[in-house]
């Protein structure tokens, strides 16, 4: 249904949190479009019971539309909106940047998740933070005293994300050179030009909000050493959240930005080898597995048939470019080391109409924590 007038111009209800990953990487979309928004905290158990009720689970954020509707999913509710015929679009119009902001997105998302969690939750300057604001913000209703809930938040929080999703002693650094290469990688990018792609926002831009906004950029311990190595990172987080698309006159780049390089090698080393790894447990049914990317052990880590999904979107935006430029993107994806994990598992244990209803309605959580 396409969005309308009175939509367009009345405040849609964002339900999650002021230091989430996914509400802020909304956020930043809905800043960035000049949608207006209103900040729900999530109440638990209360709003979480009643958004699981509403579009199949319960995961934060969730977006009640003006005319009643929940979305869920931030990378199907941003898809939802560019597919509207009045806003303008953060989607370069050649095809193969377009397929690339989408790869960026998704590697955001999900490979970015496991090193933000662990800064929050591992060192003690961060997990205090984390689990006070959260106590306050999200569990007013529970009648416990707030040392028990920030208690039950750090356990909750570790047990499900960080030490409960392959992160041991033994691997912490290597978790950790995942920001830094990151962060080295963004800074060269922001020391030459103002957004990922080039000279205006795009999706890539909005993917990366999601752990830099309200992690990396927030946390104490990401934060300050940003502050140190990566101060064009930090520029940039600002940047974003105060620019809008419709005072965005610069062109798109002509052809593919060749300074993407180092984070399309990261994730066709690291991210997209995970992805085969996680649908090799799910086909044979293991709620954890062992895996060894880029030097890394993890051990233990969490199935994730959601992730599943992604492997399968990456698939699909790579059929739907135009014959003229699959081969162009096949090179790149070679160049990179993504084109064979890309399509080493041949055959995804998707479950049947896996979150075909996104964003209205979905089947899958991105992890499987208390399931």
């Amino acid at each position: 249904m396409p969005l309308s007038t009175d939509q367009a111009s009345s405040d849609l209800a964002l339900y999650g949190s002021n230091i989430s990953y996914f509400t802020g990487k909304l956020e930043n979309y809905f800043r960035l479009k000049d949608i207006p928004y209103t900040l729900c905290s999530m109440q638990f158990p209360r709003d979480a019971r009643r958004i699981k009720a509403q579009v199949g689970v319960s995961q934060m954020p969730a977006v009640q539309l003006a005319d009643g509707r929940w979305m869920t999913d931030s990378t199907k509710i941003i898809q939802w909106f560019e597919a509207q015929p009045t806003l303008t679009s953060i989607m370069p119009p050649d095809p193969l940047q377009a397929f690339v902001c989408l790869l960026l997105e998704d590697y955001a998302d999900e490979w970015l998740w496991r090193p933000a969690m662990h800064y929050r939750w591992h060192y003690a300057e961060g997990a205090h933070f984390a689990s006070r604001h959260l106590a306050d913000e999200l569990t007013r209703s529970i009648r416990l005293p707030g040392a028990v809930k920030r208690w039950q938040l750090r356990w909750r929080q570790r047990q499900g994300y960080t030490i409960g999703d392959g992160i041991t002693r033994d691997n912490i650094a290597g978790i950790e050179k995942i920001y830094s290469r990151t962060l080295q990688q963004l800074q060269t990018i922001f020391s030459q030009r103002p957004f990922i792609m080039g000279q205006r926002p795009s999706l890539a831009d909005i993917g990366f909000a999601g752990p830099f906004f309200r992690h990396f950029g927030l946390d104490p311990v990401p934060l300050e050493i940003m502050r140190q190595h990566a101060p064009a990172v930090l520029e940039w987080i600002a940047r974003l959240w105060n620019t809008r698309i419709e005072n965005c006159s610069a062109a798109w780049p002509t052809t593919q930005p060749d300074h993407l390089g180092p984070l399309l090698d990261e994730i066709g080393q690291h991210y997209l080898p995970y992805l085969c790894a996680n649908a090799d447990a799910v086909t044979k049914g293991q709620k954890r597995f062992n895996t060894q990317i880029g030097g890394i052990a993890y051990q233990k880590a969490r199935y994730s048939r959601y992730r599943v999904g992604c492997l399968h979107e990456l698939r699909l935006h790579y059929e739907a470019l135009p014959n003229e430029v699959k081969a162009a993107a096949e090179t790149l994806l070679k160049n990179h080391h993504c084109w064979e994990p890309l399509w080493q598992n041949t055959d995804l244990p998707l479950l049947p109409d896996q979150d075909q209803g996104l964003p209205f309605s979905g089947s899958t959580k991105m992890i499987g924590v208390n399931e």
